[in-house]
C-alpha cells in the first residue's frame, strides 16, 4: 500500500496531541511542545523532516558540522541536513520510511522524529547564539 495525504492524515490524527493541517503537497504536524514536522509522499518512501535553526543562528558552523557528523548517529531514525527555505539555509532533522509501510510504524517515525528534534537542540544548543 502507498499512502495518500488524506490517509497519512487519518492516522496521524490519531494522536490527539498532534494538530494536523494539511497542505497541497505535503502534511504539517505539529506536536504539544509546538514543533512542527512535514511529511511528505515521494515515490517509494515518506519523507518527514523539521526546522531545527536557521544557519544564520550557529556561531562557528564548521565546528557545529564536525559535532553532527560526530554525534548523529546517537538519534535514531533521524538525520541531519541543511535545506533551504524562501533564500535561507536551515538546518534540519529528517527521516524516510517506505510509503508502504504500516500506520504503527508511521507513527513511530513522527514521534521520533518529535524527540530527536528536541535532543538535537539540546546537544547544539552552545552552536547557536
Amino acid at each position: 500500500m502507498t499512502w495518500s495525504l488524506d490517509q497519512l492524515n487519518t492516522v496521524l490524527a490519531e494522536n490527539e496531541n498532534w494538530l494536523i493541517h494539511q497542505e497541497p503537497g505535503c502534511l504539517t504536524v505539529t506536536n504539544e511542545d509546538g514543533l512542527d514536522a512535514y511529511l511528505a509522499v515521494s515515490g517509494q518512501q515518506i519523507i518527514v523532516e523539521s526546522i531545527l535553526f536557521a544557519k544564520s543562528q550557529v556561531s562557528d558552523t564548521a565546528a557545529l558540522n564536525e559535532e553532527i557528523l560526530k554525534t548523529h548517529q546517537l538519534f535514531p531514525l533521524t538525520s541531519v541536513g541543511i535545506t533551504r527555505v524562501h533564500h535561507e539555509d536551515y538546518y534540519c532533522a529528517f527521516g524516510s520510511i517506505s510509503s508502504a509501510t504500516d500506520a504503527p510504524s508511521l507513527r513511530v517515525e513522527v514521534e521520533t522524529l518529535f524527540n530527536n528534534v528536541s535532543n538535537f537542540l539540546e546537544a547544539y544548543e552552545q552552536f547557536i547564539h
